[in-house]
């Protein structure tokens, strides 16, 4: 809704199917703020299609759309239901005052009889406070803006750490961030979690700071001491990311990246949906690119024998329905563009 400036003074509409109380509102508020007025629900509503007033006034009784029809429909409209509402009635009836109040008015002023001074005060204390509350969230959002933009940032700088590490393994935690992030849409997730599940996929090898780089960057066949000490990357991550409250969940996918559908894994041997979904999405997302991109061990494999591969381990080592779905976006994927770009 495009937002219209008519000066430096505060725009209150008034509405109300009366003339006398038009002209009455119009004389007592006039000197301090820019006033408006329109004489139906209709008429209201048709006003705040084009225009932002700081304030409505907004008569009870009213022919066509009544003042609760024409109030529900302003708070039920994301261009319009931040606007605060004061109603206007000559109702002494206290159920009255509960409805609108429950239906979102702000507050609630009596026309038997109307009296300036009050008007006055209300009108001030209202569009007071809706500024000191939209000033609030102003800085919320930007105080969270700040925190989402570092979050990330710094998700992104633990996950480069990793990468250094191997020089073939470079851009293999943004790889598989990127596959979970887009198994978790495609399972209907919510954006909000979606982006977790980003930062877990992220910093699911984190763990692996910990491992000798002599071992991480070892062509050739691990010993058995060796692969035990792989193995303890996954404890290790979850030590490193557990302090870190503003994502509560993120040790969960380097905790238990490696654990396997049917009990096999590491490093608590959980088996089936005793392993955290979040987990068994990265465990998909992460075999995924191991195979389809370049490693001191192994080259990128052809498309149709990583499809296999995962059709193999589907309900073994994957979840089947994960499993599935990362099934469809190979299948999608006519060209092979979802690897390593070399």
């Amino acid at each position: 809704m495009e937002n219209v400036s008519f000066g430096t003074l505060e725009e209150i509409l008034v509405v109300d199917d009366s003339s006398m109380i038009l002209s009455l509102m119009r004389r007592i508020l006039d000197k301090n703020y820019s006033v408006h007025t329109v004489a139906s629900g209709e008429e209201c509503l048709q006003f705040v299609q084009s225009h932002t007033p700081d304030l409505i006034l907004l008569d009870f009784h009213m022919k066509g759309i009544d003042g609760m029809e024409t109030l529900h429909r302003l708070k039920t409209d994301p261009n319009t239901n931040l606007i605060p509402v004061i109603f206007l009635t000559g109702d002494e009836h206290n159920e009255t005052e509960i409805l609108s109040l429950q239906e979102g008015a702000i507050d609630f002023i009596s026309k038997n009889p109307l009296v300036p001074g009050v008007l006055l005060q209300r009108v001030k204390n209202t569009i007071a406070l809706t500024s000191l509350q939209r000033n609030l969230q102003e800085e919320v959002n930007r105080q969270t803006l700040q925190i989402k933009v570092l979050t990330r940032e710094i998700t992104e700088a633990l996950s480069k750490t990793v990468d250094a590490k191997d020089h073939y393994t470079k851009g293999h935690s943004a790889r598989v961030a990127k596959y979970s992030a887009e198994i978790a849409r495609r399972m209907g997730k919510s954006p909000k979690e979606q982006e977790e599940i980003y930062y877990m996929g992220l910093l699911h090898d984190i763990g692996k700071i910990a491992v000798a780089g002599s071992i991480i960057r070892k062509n050739a066949r691990l010993t058995e001491d060796e692969f035990e000490e792989v193995k303890e990357h996954p404890m290790a991550g979850y030590e490193i990311l557990k302090t870190i409250t503003v994502l509560p969940n993120l040790p969960l996918g380097a905790k238990y990246h490696h654990e396997h559908f049917d009990g096999s894994g590491y490093p608590d041997g959980l088996k089936g949906y005793q392993i955290p979904e979040v987990a068994r999405i990265i465990a998909v997302a992460d075999v995924y690119d191991a195979m389809t991109s370049k490693r001191a061990y192994s080259e990128i494999r052809p498309q149709a024998e990583v499809r296999a591969e995962i059709e193999r381990c589907r309900g073994t080592y994957f979840d089947p329905d994960i499993a599935n779905i990362m099934l469809r976006m190979i299948d999608e994927d006519k060209n092979y563009s979802m690897r390593e770009q070399i």
